[in-house]
């Protein structure tokens, strides 16, 4: 058996799972923000009550993952730092000792839901796998050959800071352009602002920013399904956006499948059959052969099998 633990901001959530990754069981508590020793006592008590929950002896697990919001030290299994958890600078190499004499593995929380969808989600069975997350930022990761790929120092999978358009929007990570600043939610509702300022054009999704004081990317989603023609014209652009950077990756890295998470997949279809139909017409193929594009399938289970998984 292997234990995933995903290390979120708001919960600290803890699995026991099968050698595949499938998961057995899992409990969480609210993390203890800022409080580092405090998080590793509850990751060893909630990894104990998951054995014991399952009559599992603590012998029996050969490996222990954790996915963590922010960058980290493969070797010394060290969480670097986390603006939202406080946390500077935390090892968690011995943490679960004496009870689990394991090796404890780390990694991106990212990379971790990009590993679980790949084995157990919506990438199961194929060996190479991109995972495009799409939320409040565009974030991401790499499975090549049935393993994360992390590059030389560990941050391979930035994919939310290729750039798109030269001398683009300004990104946060100081370069201009970035897919990011173009796909992520944040921008949907940017382009819909700035549409909805700069024109008289009567559109519901107008009334909605007057009667809530903002729009969210779920209204425009909402008043594009409703026939409004600005909200229309807003999600085709974010998908032409899109397209251009899922066609650029495909062309690198010939995937055998991209993996969409995040809030905006939740449009499910009706994202799909634009942004697929868009991608093809932008990427390198032999034939009529294209890369499948998919909607993740795991949800927040993603990053705890991920985790479970990183000793591969």
């Amino acid at each position: 058996m292997k234990i995933g633990i995903d290390l979120g901001g708001t919960n600290l959530v803890v699995a026991l799972c099968q050698e595949s990754g499938e998961i057995v069981t899992k409990l969480s508590v609210p993390t203890k923000v800022g409080d580092p020793e405090g998080v590793k006592a509850d990751m060893k008590a909630l990894a104990k009550k998951v054995c014991d929950n399952r009559g599992t002896s603590y012998k029996h697990v050969t490996s222990i993952g954790l996915g963590v919001p922010g960058s980290i030290v493969k070797e010394t299994c060290t969480f670097e730092f986390a603006t939202n958890l406080q946390m500077k600078n935390v090892c968690f190499a011995d943490a679960f000792k004496p009870e689990f004499d394991v090796p404890v593995y780390i990694d991106n929380d990212g990379n971790c839901a990009a590993l679980g969808e790949a084995a157990q989600g919506a990438g199961r069975g194929a060996q190479n796998v991109v995972m495009v997350t799409l939320g409040t930022g565009v974030g991401g990761g790499l499975v090549i050959g049935g393993k994360l790929y992390t590059g030389s120092n560990n941050i391979a999978g930035e994919i939310g800071h290729m750039v798109i358009v030269k001398d683009g929007e300004q990104c946060n990570c100081g370069r201009r352009g970035c897919l990011e600043r173009y796909c992520a939610a944040t921008a949907m509702i940017r382009m819909a602002t700035e549409a909805i300022n700069g024109t008289a054009e009567e559109s519901s999704l107008r009334d909605t920013q007057e009667k809530q004081g903002k729009i969210t990317a779920k209204d425009i989603c909402d008043a594009r399904d409703a026939g409004d023609a600005l909200a229309d014209r807003i999600f085709d652009k974010y998908c032409d956006y899109l397209a251009c950077g899922l066609a650029s990756l495909i062309n690198i890295l010939q995937p055998d499948c991209i993996v969409l998470g995040g809030g905006v997949s939740g449009y499910g279809e009706k994202l799909l059959i634009p942004v697929k139909e868009k991608t093809a017409a932008e990427q390198f193929k032999v034939g009529d052969k294209t890369t499948p594009i998919v909607i993740a399938t795991l949800g927040n289970d993603a990053g705890l099998i991920g985790a479970a998984l990183l000793n591969r």
